[in-house]
């Protein structure tokens, strides 16, 4: 019903065929749109909201500095902080291996990768917690290219795959630290996760197994230590310093690259 004239109109009209007034949004609307909004930025998809946010930002940056191109230049790359032997060993730019794992070399390397953190992530957050699922995918990403750069350190990588890689490799270390629960019986299927990932890396020319396998080991070697919300070994206090600590890492990360793309521009 149109608010001024109150004629009977339409859902699919914008404005009102009777007395021209514009048709605002319907309440039904209005209240999808807002459980959309708060199911994005509910507890459990926070985290991976804000990751999916900064790793969009990079992207769309490193377009802009390639020139507008819907694949970034490998010089924008290098810029912004992908993982490069060289500037890591020789110019100790260690942070690297931090920024490597929020930058992505396409639309569908970023889609893929975003497409499984939307759904891996809030499984993640609902098991582990929110401490727990920040110091897993950051420790993951950073041994998965530490992984990279000892099996490959001439060669340029990039992406959030090692952090995902992580997040898949906590299911199966928290699936085998306790067989008896639900996660422990689904521990077949996350393997077979990594066995796809794997077997993806070995056919796709490009693809970076060393770190999805480092990243992999990283998230199994904290999960297992650090256990499931339910079952958690280590007081909360524990995890939230040591996530605290992965976040400030990172933000000193970011704002070495910062640092990097001022000095370039200038």
């Amino acid at each position: 019903m149109c608010p001024n004239c109150r004629a009977f109109i339409t859902t699919d009209d914008k404005v009102c065929p009777y007395c021209d007034m514009q048709v605002g949004m319907r309440a039904i609307d209005r209240k999808i749109a807002a459980d959309t909004m708060a199911g994005v930025l509910q507890g459990d998809r926070f985290l991976t909201s804000l990751i999916l946010l900064i790793n969009v930002g990079l992207y769309v940056a490193t377009l802009l500095y390639s020139g507008g191109s819907m694949d970034p230049s490998y010089q924008a790359l290098e810029v912004f902080g992908a993982k490069d032997g060289y500037a890591i060993l020789r110019g100790m730019q260690w942070w690297r291996l931090i920024t490597a794992g929020f930058l992505h070399g396409g639309i569908l390397h970023i889609g893929m990768n975003s497409w499984v953190l939307w759904d891996l992530g809030p499984q993640i957050d609902e098991i582990f917690g929110g401490y727990r699922y920040v110091s897993i995918y950051l420790l993951a990403s950073i041994t998965g290219f530490a992984a990279s750069l000892f099996w490959s350190p001439t060669v340029l990588s990039i992406g959030a795959s090692a952090g995902i890689a992580g997040l898949i490799g906590a299911m199966v270390g928290l699936g085998t630290r306790e067989k008896h629960t639900i996660i422990g019986r689904d521990r077949g299927r996350y393997i077979q996760w990594m066995m796809l990932v794997l077997v993806q890396g070995f056919i796709i020319r490009g693809i970076d197994n060393a770190a999805h396998i480092g990243g992999f080991v990283g998230g199994f070697a904290v999960a297992y230590l650090a256990g499931s919300r339910g079952h958690a070994r280590g007081d909360d206090n524990l995890w939230k310093t040591i996530a605290t600590v992965c976040i400030a890492v990172t933000v000193y990360a970011f704002f070495r690259m910062a640092q990097q793309l001022i000095l370039v521009r200038l």
